[in-house]
């Protein structure tokens, strides 16, 4: 079997966001990989920041020549093939992104080839049902009242056991604004009511997972995880600092009472290493699109599992093609936590699909099909190249 044909699609999407996301729309880019044998596989490439999406499809283009001709089974030699070419202008991020579309493309169509669902080339199934956690279930929520009615009715109403937030309105644009690691005494407290108010709605067993998107300082992030843990007895506290230092992520890891999460902002197992290495989180939250993959995510987690880590792929604002490429690898192994899943995206994956993936009482069933088991529909689809 050989590949013929690289091409690559944009889909619209809307997070239905309010303040602490942008309501307009953004985009999905796909990879579609055609071989000579009549089978084709589906990819998404990360994006994150608008500049991204024109960014990713062109880097798309110039690569795609290194692929036709080669044939799709030899997965891990063109995974590297292609993050070797990078090593001299950075082997992370962009590079990272443009793998993972190529990657999952062509475990479809290894999958599809053999007949088989990707988590069974994996190695097998731990379970029938992936358990997941919900995100962006807050829309348009600025107080304590707001979340505590969309809690009622978007987590209790729906039947999830887990769900994450960034309580931290003051800090929005998320990820964006890291100066000076501060926060306000007024946001620090509001923050801390939005808390209690969920908490307080959703019961004592409910798992509230904090997302702090690296906003932080060292004391500040201790003195933050700390009270959250102590006021509402929170899962994790994710991405307490920027991603660069682990020195200072050692620092907050030793003087927090709450369980630290990292890991969407580390790219490959070489990444991640160091955090198994030095302790420094309780979780880790690769994500499959920026890491590199199928591939990476499995060499991950195997990593993680060495270390008797648990495994939460982080998956917002990725695509459906994501979120179901995630699904196959915690599908295939022991030590996964729950993914990752905004409220608001599952109409947005679904009008992409040919048929749509199923999400009863916070658990996503994936079927047995070959490959990835879904396809897009290609036809409401913009080709791009």
């Amino acid at each position: 079997m050989k590949i013929t044909n690289i091409s690559t699609y944009s889909a619209d999407f809307n997070m239905g966001m309010g303040q602490a996301l942008s309501k307009t729309n953004s985009k999905w880019i796909f990879v579609k990989i055609d071989t000579d044998q009549g089978i084709h596989g589906w990819g998404e490439v990360g994006t994150s920041a608008k500049i991204s999406e024109k960014l990713m499809s062109v880097a798309v283009e110039e690569v795609k020549n290194i692929f036709i001709g080669e044939n799709p089974m030899d997965i891990d030699r063109l995974w590297n093939k292609l993050f070797r070419l990078f090593s001299y202008m950075g082997s992370r991020g962009i590079t990272t992104s443009l793998i993972a579309g190529f990657d999952i493309a062509l475990w479809d169509i290894k999958g599809k080839a053999s007949n088989m669902p990707i988590y069974d080339l994996l190695g097998g199934s731990y379970r029938e049902k992936i358990r997941l956690y919900c995100n962006v279930w807050f829309s348009d929520c600025y107080t304590p009242e707001d979340y505590a009615a969309a809690a009622k009715k978007n987590l209790l109403g729906l039947n999830y056991e887990a769900c994450k937030l960034d309580p931290f309105l003051e800090m929005t644009p998320f990820h964006t604004m890291y100066q000076d690691g501060f926060i306000s005494q007024k946001g620090e407290e509001q923050g801390y009511d939005i808390v209690e108010a969920v908490r307080e709605t959703v019961g004592d067993k409910f798992e509230i997972l904090i997302d702090a998107h690296g906003h932080y300082n060292v004391p500040n992030a201790i003195r933050l995880s700390n009270n959250l843990f102590e006021r509402s007895n929170i899962g994790w506290f994710e991405e307490p600092l920027p991603p660069e230092g682990i020195s200072a992520l050692k620092q907050v890891k030793e003087n927090t009472n709450a369980p630290i999460c990292v890991g969407e902002r580390l790219y490959t197992r070489y990444d991640f290493l160091p955090i198994f290495q030095n302790n420094l989180a309780e979780f880790i939250m690769p994500d499959l699109v920026w890491t590199g993959g199928i591939s990476e995510l499995k060499k991950i987690s195997i990593m993680a599992e060495a270390y008797y880590i648990p495994v939460s792929p982080h998956i917002v604002p990725g695509g459906p093609i994501e979120f179901l490429a995630s699904a196959h690898v915690m599908k295939s192994i022991p030590n996964f936590y729950r993914l990752e899943h905004a409220l608001t995206l599952v109409s947005e994956h679904n009008k992409y699909l040919q048929d749509p993936y199923e999400i009863l009482d916070g658990e996503l069933y994936l079927n047995d099909k070959p490959g990835l088991g879904f396809e897009l529909n290609e036809a409401i689809l913009t080709k791009m190249r």
